[in-house]
């Protein structure tokens, strides 16, 4: 089996922090990332400063990305100015977020999800025209912060509905950590069957300590791209309590003693964890940075 691992610390791993990182060193995070052999990596974020700070130099970042054969750049987008931006900066990859729930939509996007569902059919169209690789991701498909519970056949009449859009990849996310195992796989067997010409793809945070299960159970039930974050770290401004993504390294510990090929390698992305973690001043949620390989190499 071979899985691809998307590396979202550069983007949905810093926006979160209060603590401004610069350009500089975001580009070293993706330099160091390209490095230990992560191929795709979602790079930067191009929405209102305003709203996420830490994202104000989305430009700046990718213009100091180092450019390798095979190695691919992901920007979120919200809208056309978004896409603009995205455009000039030479991202290989869009993603749009649709929210599962009105409630968390309109605190994110300031749209209802059916508004969010025209968004990014206009945008899937016109990244499509560009010769885009077009991502769009169902956020709190497994729960929402403030609607609570999202029932499966809500999310799969959402996954429906974007599919319409012809996505080259659908992305389904716990936002706030909330998921089990039994969701994931009914939710992963539903999407496979609605959406049957989209990769699929799964992004996990680990609020609950349920993200790694979720994991397993996505590639079980045949999910072949997961989102990962150097050092766990992560979350979302708009989300209470939503913290860290499931951690690179150990997820890549799991995937290697189960024989699953990655072709990435685990030493310089637990250094990179450690680096991060003395960066922004506080140890890193990953546990490979502690407790080290096994066996001891």
């Amino acid at each position: 089996m071979k899985v691809t691992l998307v590396e979202v610390a550069p983007r949905d791993g810093l926006q979160n922090e209060s603590e401004i990182v610069s350009a500089t060193d975001k580009i070293r995070l993706v330099h160091r990332s390209v490095d230990a052999g992560l191929r795709r990596i979602e790079a930067v974020s191009f929405v209102d400063p305003r709203r996420v700070p830490q994202m104000a130099d989305a430009e700046a970042v990718m213009a100091g990305v180092p450019r390798v054969d095979g190695v691919s750049y992901a920007g979120l987008i919200f809208n056309d100015r978004g896409l603009d931006r995205a455009l000039e900066a030479g991202v290989d990859e869009i993603n749009v977020v649709v929210v599962a729930t009105d409630s968390f939509s309109l605190r994110n996007q300031g749209c209802s999800t059916a508004q969010g569902v025209e968004r990014w059919a206009k945008l899937a169209a016109r990244a499509r025209a560009a010769g885009l690789f077009r991502t769009v991701t169902i956020a709190a498909a497994f729960g929402c912060p403030f609607a609570g519970e999202v029932p499966e056949a809500t999310v799969l009449e959402l996954i429906r509905r974007v599919a319409a859009a012809e996505p080259d990849e659908i992305a389904l996310a716990d936002t706030i950590g909330v998921g089990t195992p039994d969701q994931v796989r009914a939710l992963v067997v539903g999407a496979a069957r609605i959406a049957p010409e989209a990769t699929l793809r799964c992004h996990f945070h680990n609020t609950r300590n349920t993200g790694y299960a979720n994991a397993i159970a996505a590639l079980e039930s045949g999910v072949r791209v997961l989102d990962s974050s150097t050092g766990g770290i992560g979350g979302c401004p708009f989300a209470p309590l939503a913290t860290g993504n499931i951690a690179t390294e150990d997820v890549l510990y799991t995937l290697n003693r189960m024989g699953v090929e990655t072709g990435v390698r685990i030493e310089p992305v637990i250094e990179t964890g450690v680096w991060l973690g003395e960066l922004l001043g506080k140890p890193a949620p990953a546990l490979l940075g502690r407790a080290g390989l096994f066996p001891p190499r």
